[in-house]
């Protein structure tokens, strides 16, 4: 956290995911404007030789830093309070009326639901616990 915000970045996420036999450290940053290639550069440099230097992960991986895209996932209280009045995309862990994914508006959230309106008004709240994923919805 320190290394980012020292930059005026926000860390929106870091994550170690093994993929196709590789491990992968990848850290999502952010700012007001969006992310450049610059500024992961800048952060991956000053990571990269404090990861070397500590040695904190035995296994061999390959770092990433990068923005956290258009379907940000909403993890922390300030990306629900940023993204009410927005659409998200909901997925479940277990199926809800034989569904498990959700597009709607946020409309309220708190420490145990989240509530959302479909296109016809109606509204839907979710336990937070049921979902396995929220993320800010993006059409083409």
């Amino acid at each position: 956290m320190p290394i980012v915000e020292n930059h005026g970045f926000e860390l929106v996420d870091v994550e170690y995911v093994k993929e196709g036999g590789t491990w992968y450290l990848r850290a999502y940053i952010d700012k007001p404007g969006g992310i450049t290639v610059d500024d992961c550069e800048l952060v991956s440099r000053a990571f990269s030789d404090i990861l070397d230097e500590k040695d904190y992960i035995e296994d061999t991986y390959i770092f990433e830093v990068s923005s956290p895209g258009l379907g940000r996932p909403l993890k922390k209280e300030k990306d629900f309070a940023r993204s009410i009045g927005e659409e998200v995309e909901i997925r479940t862990y277990r199926p809800i009326n034989r569904q498990k994914e959700f597009v709607g508006i946020l409309k309220e959230y708190d420490s145990e639901t989240v509530t959302i309106a479909y296109e016809d008004e109606t509204v839907q709240v979710f336990q937070r616990s049921e979902i396995a994923l929220i993320r800010l919805a993006f059409d083409f």
